[in-house]
Parts: structure tokens; C-alpha cells; sequence
């Protein structure tokens, strides 16, 4: 016997945890929950949005009162003020769906009890009750969980059957036709909210795979900017390496200090080129250059007039002008003023066959001033940005020559110029090797 009280206790235990946990869930579902949050176009159209509503529930909202007033005997006062509550609550809904349904929820339990219909009306909601309801889940199912729309189409159903139970014989239940309508209701509101879920997940999967594209073109275009200087960097180093090693030699008597300093720079030299070809490894990508390529010296200024006559040997016309006193710069300089007119003119090879090209050098005193303009091509279709667009010379166009530009120090401007054409303009300082 007392086993049997225990066994008794335990399901009793459980089933008032269990009653006690659905009471919370609803409890939190269906008071505390806040709507999702409308989209960022959305937000400054809600005001519209509450005004279209209003206007479309007006009409239904006066058959309502009508319907309270004379049909179900509610008489002057409780009929307008039970008849405007359920339009009132669905205007409001734009904003708050969640009390506004339980407005309406609980006006069809006031309608129930108080009414005294004239005859076989329809129970416990009138047609526009019953409209006005299923635009309030409608709107609640758009803006909440799916979860939360369930538990309010749920409720919604077994007050009607509560009220309907409870009817006098004259009542005419439409329970079977409302709970038709508002099952179709709910999953209509779901299916869109589901759908416009899907859609701000994507839109968001594409801004952050964009993010990431442009990041990672970004560091590919700073590994080859960094393989490129690779070759000036180790040059330097190989050349501190070869006077460390000679300059004992140049000295009648050198002192003992003067060779072992000596002997530590150049030990010191040789482990940075050690070093230095462990970076270039990490740095190299399954897709680079042939070995023999990669040992072919970086290019300088001195090639423009190679590159300019492979320009056009393709067809374009191009100009050439260099002022100022021309001399030898560092190899970081003399190399991203090449790649950066390299990448300008593979451009409006690409974007604007036909156009003009001038490309302009300007040695000055503080530093090496680059600008390469091309005119709008003889068939300009919207592609006379061309000494900016897309990839050239093996970069990532503006992005790579942004790159070069800021690694030095310098400045930078692009954009278009009258008459169609573009321009790409770059000032680099001067290194210290001029």
C-alpha cells in the first residue's frame, strides 16, 4: 500500500512540474515576448503602415458596433465601446501584436456573456469579430515566433469552445468555421515571417561573405605586394653582407674590435636572408610563378618605355611625359610606380579598348608624382572608368595601388574627368635611396 501511495506521488510530482513548466513557457510566450523587430525599410513606413490599417478595418469596425448594439442586445454603451475595442486592437497590432490580440481575445469573452442576441446569431464571435480575430493572429503570426502564434491560435480556439458550451440553444456556434479561418491564418502569417527570416539570413550571409571576399582580397594583394619587396629587402641585406666581408680588407692595420663587429653584421645579414627566404615559403601560393619566374628582377621606371610600347603594340594610343630631372630612387619607390602604371594601363586595356592614354612622371624634389588618364572610349558604354576598375597586372586594381601607395606613405586620388575619360593620380615620397 505505501508503494502504491508512492508511485501515486511521483506522477502527481511530475505532472505538477509539467503544469507548472507549460504555465511559465505561456506565461512567458504570451506576456513578456517582444515582436521581432521590422526590417530597416520598413521602420520608416510603419507610421504609413498604421494608417493603411486603420482605413482598411474602419468599415469592418462600424458593422461591429452595429452588430453588438442591435443584433446581440449589448445596447448603446457596451456595444460601441465591446464593438471598437477588436479594430482599435488590430490598428495597434502594427506595433504590438501580442496585446493587441489578447484585446480582442478577451472582448469575445465580454461579447459571449453579456449578449443577449436576437435570435440565431452567430456565436461567440459576430462575422466582423471573427475578421477582426484572424487579422489580429494574422499580424501576430507575422511578427513572433511561430511558437507563440500556436499558442495563441490555440487559446483562441478553446475560448470559443468555452464560450460556445456555455451558449443557450439560440446561439448559432460558428466554433468549426473559425477555427478553419484561423488555422489558415496562422500559417500564411508563419510562411511569410518564415520567408522574410530566410531572406534577412541571407542578406546578411552575403554582406559577411562580401566582407570576407574583400578581406581576403586585401591580403592577397599584401602577400604579393609583400613577395615583390621581398627581392629589394634581400638585395639590401646581401649587399650588407658582401661590405661586412670586405671591409676588413680595405683596412691597413683593422683592430680586433673592428673585425669582430664586422664578423657579427655579417653573421647577423646572412641569418636575415635565412629568414627572409622562410617568409617568401609562407608567402608563396600553390599558384604562383614558375621557379625560374620568380628569380627574375623586379621590375623598375627604367621599363616604362617596354611597357608603354606593349600598350601599344595592342592598339591604344598613348603619351608619355616625364618632368623634372630624371634620377634613381629606392627600389620600393622605383617598383610601385611601375606596377602602378602597369595596373592603370592593363586596365583601360580591358574596360575602355580604344580610349586615349596619357601617362604622366614628375620627379620632384620631395617625392615622385604619377598620373595616368585615359579618354572615354570610342564606344563608351559606362566603361570609361578604366584606369581604376577591376584587376590589372596580376592586383586587384585600385586596391592593390591603394595598397602600394599607403605602404609608402603617399597619397592617392581617383576618379573621373570631364569629357568621360578617368584618371588615376599617385604622389610617392622618396626613399632613402635617392
Amino acid at each position: 500500500m505505501p508503494r502504491v501511495d508512492l508511485v501515486r506521488e511521483g506522477s502527481g510530482g511530475r505532472f505538477g512540474a509539467a503544469l507548472g513548466t507549460l504555465i511559465r513557457t505561456l506565461r512567458d510566450d504570451l506576456w513578456t515576448a517582444r515582436p521581432d523587430p521590422l526590417p530597416p525599410g520598413w521602420r520608416d513606413w510603419q507610421p504609413a503602415m498604421v494608417l493603411l490599417v486603420a482605413f482598411a478595418v474602419f468599415p469592418t469596425g462600424i458593422l461591429g458596433i452595429n452588430q453588438a448594439i442591435w443584433q446581440y442586445g449589448l445596447g448603446q454603451g457596451p456595444g460601441v465601446v465591446l464593438g471598437a475595442i477588436p479594430p482599435l486592437a488590430v490598428v495597434y497590432a502594427v506595433r504590438r501584436p501580442l496585446p493587441a490580440w489578447w484585446a480582442v481575445t478577451v472582448t469575445v469573452v465580454l461579447v459571449a456573456v453579456l449578449a443577449k442576441p436576437h435570435g440565431p446569431q452567430m456565436y461567440p464571435w459576430t462575422g466582423s469579430g471573427l475578421a477582426l480575430h484572424a487579422a489580429a493572429l494574422f499580424i501576430l503570426a507575422l511578427r513572433m515566433r511561430p511558437r507563440i502564434a500556436a499558442e495563441a491560435l490555440g487559446i483562441s480556439v478553446l475560448v470559443g469552445a468555452v464560450c460556445t458550451v456555455a451558449a443557450a440553444p439560440v446561439h448559432n456556434p460558428d466554433l468549426y468555421q473559425a477555427t478553419l479561418i484561423f488555422c489558415v491564418t496562422v500559417l500564411v502569417g508563419a510562411a511569410l515571417r518564415a520567408r522574410g527570416v530566410a531572406r534577412n539570413q541571407l542578406l546578411a550571409q552575403t554582406e559577411l561573405t562580401a566582407e570576407e571576399r574583400a578581406r581576403r582580397t586585401l591580403l592577397e594583394e599584401r602577400t604579393r605586394i609583400a613577395r615583390e619587396l621581398h627581392d629589394v629587402v634581400a638585395h639590401h641585406m646581401s649587399v650588407i653582407s658582401i661590405q661586412a666581408q670586405v671591409a676588413p680588407h680595405l683596412v691597413a692595420e683593422p683592430s680586433e674590435a673592428l673585425r669582430e663587429n664586422l664578423i657579427g653584421i655579417r653573421a647577423n645579414a646572412v641569418d636575415a636572408l635565412a629568414e627572409l627566404r622562410r617568409v617568401l615559403g609562407v608567402l608563396r601560393s600553390e599558384d604562383d610563378l614558375s621557379s625560374a619566374m620568380r628569380h627574375v628582377p623586379q621590375p623598375t621606371l627604367d621599363r616604362l618605355d617596354e611597357l608603354v610600347d606593349n600598350v601599344r603594340g595592342a592598339g591604344l594610343d598613348v603619351e608619355t611625359r616625364i618632368t623634372g630631372e630624371r634620377r634613381a630612387l629606392s627600389p620600393g619607390v622605383e617598383l610601385s610606380a611601375f606596377r602602378i602604371v602597369q595596373e592603370a594601363l592593363s586596365n583601360v586595356l580591358r574596360h575602355a579598348p580604344g580610349a586615349a592614354i596619357r601617362v604622366e612622371v614628375g620627379y620632384q624634389a620631395t617625392g615622385l608624382a604619377l598620373r595616368v588618364a585615359n579618354t572615354a572610349p570610342p564606344a563608351a558604354e559606362g566603361v570609361a572608368e578604366a584606369a581604376g576598375a577591376g584587376t590589372a597586372g596580376g592586383g586587384h586594381g585600385l586596391l592593390g595601388m591603394r595598397e602600394r601607395v599607403a605602404m609608402l606613405g603617399g597619397e592617392f586620388a581617383d576618379g573621373p574627368i570631364p569629357g568621360g575619360g578617368y584618371e588615376v593620380v599617385a604622389r610617392l615620397p622618396l626613399g632613402s635611396g635617392s
